[in-house]
């Protein structure tokens, strides 16, 4: 594909300037955009059927008034507890998290971090100086996740200097980009020769850059999307694909299918699938925890191999709690990373909660082990034993 094949790309950074809202709608949504940005372009508002208002893209890039909604927390995974230096992250041993950017290709209304898409922040790029000072002290440290907002909202040539960074201290192994960027405005990708080159420059052989997407949903992977995701293949990026899932976008049997199907056949496998955080206004958005659990289930049973690889994951300030198992009594969970040693791949037995939404709806806890600790496992059966 050419240029010339391309439309050219418009951002739209007011309301007033979606064709598809009628005048009335403009205005009871300008109370919501005072307080959280919404921000697009032309290209994937015109994946929006504006003649069908439950229209899954439309819930992801159009601001609701349920976001108004005082429930939940501006930080629901307690980010700001592991942050040791301004822009950095450093919850799980071996992984630090870098945030490269407050700004985005598009405003997702279920964004867990809506907290730096209030006021003025979402332009501000941080001082990284400090973030990259304590990655060259800490050598325990062997990948770096750079996050956001969204890395490649960001000039190449700045993009290019912090990966240099990284990449000259022999400790850090791998990088992982987070981004949204390929279904949001895969033009960033297929019109910019010097982000192909930049990532041809930093996946080698021996040391890979990883790309981890976020689509929500199979009508995002259109051909200009699928174009600019084979374009970072092709430029060497190993890709992954994250989502949570969403009520009213994804929270389907059969969209979970589509979407594991069609990311797989492109060389995308599905990573993780994430229970929707309880950030305030988001609540519109969350399903019960075991209705979800279930549905990712079934998604499962019904696609090969290659696409069961995604696991499903409270992302909880304790650390990635994974959902193993329903019985009809209880609910099991176990830690798939975790903030404390102590809860290293621990196991811990519920009893069912049909409305819980998040780990912490969750308090008649049966049994909780770890079976990296010595004689774990006889605790174990003790305690069941006790409980009848």
């Amino acid at each position: 594909m050419g240029r010339g094949d391309y439309m050219k790309l418009e951002y739209v950074r007011s309301l007033t300037d979606v064709k598809g809202l009628s005048e009335e709608e403009k205005r009871e949504l300008e109370k919501v955009t005072e307080k959280y940005t919404f921000y697009s372009n032309n290209y994937y508002l015109s994946l929006i059927n504006w003649d069908d208002p439950d229209d899954p893209i439309r819930k992801i890039i159009i601001p609701s008034t349920t976001e108004l909604h005082g429930e939940g927390a501006l930080d629901p995974s307690n980010e700001s507890k592991f942050t040791p230096a301004r822009g950095l992250e450093h919850k799980y041993g071996p992984t630090a998290l870098i945030l490269m950017s407050r700004a985005c290709g598009g405003v997702c209304r279920f964004c867990f971090r809506k907290r730096i898409f209030m006021a003025d922040n979402q332009d501000a790029i941080p001082d990284l100086s400090a973030a990259m000072n304590y990655l060259r002290d800490h050598k325990e440290i062997n990948n770096v996740l750079l996050s956001g907002g969204d890395p490649l909202v960001l000039p190449t040539t700045y993009l290019k200097r912090i990966l240099a960074q990284i990449y000259r201290m022999e400790h850090i192994k791998f990088v992982r980009i987070g981004t949204k960027i390929p279904v949001y405005n895969p033009y960033r990708i297929l019109e910019d020769p010097s982000l192909s080159d930049l990532v041809s420059r930093f996946s080698k052989s021996e040391r890979k850059l990883y790309i981890i997407t976020d689509i929500n949903h199979p009508r995002e992977l259109t051909p200009q999307a699928l174009s600019a995701l084979n374009q970072l293949m092709k430029n060497g990026a190993i890709l992954a694909n994250q989502t949570p899932i969403l009520k009213g976008i994804n929270d389907s049997k059969d969209i979970l299918i589509e979407l594991f199907n069609k990311l797989t056949a492109v060389g995308i496998p599905p990573y993780y699938v994430f229970q929707c955080r309880p950030t305030v206004g988001n609540a519109d958005f969350a399903i019960p925890i075991e209705k979800g659990y279930r549905m990712f289930e079934e998604a499962k049973a019904a696609v090969s191999g290659l696409a069961k690889r995604a696991r499903f994951i409270i992302s909880h300030t304790t650390g990635k709690v994974e959902v193993a198992a329903l019985t009809d009594e209880y609910i099991i969970f176990k830690y798939h990373n975790a903030a404390h040693q102590e809860n290293d791949s621990r196991v811990m037995i519920f009893r069912r909660n049909p409305e819980a939404l998040w780990l912490d709806d969750y308090v008649e806890e049966v049994v909780s082990f770890s079976p990296l600790m010595e004689g774990s496992e006889t605790s174990l059966y003790q305690h069941v034993d006790d409980t009848g």
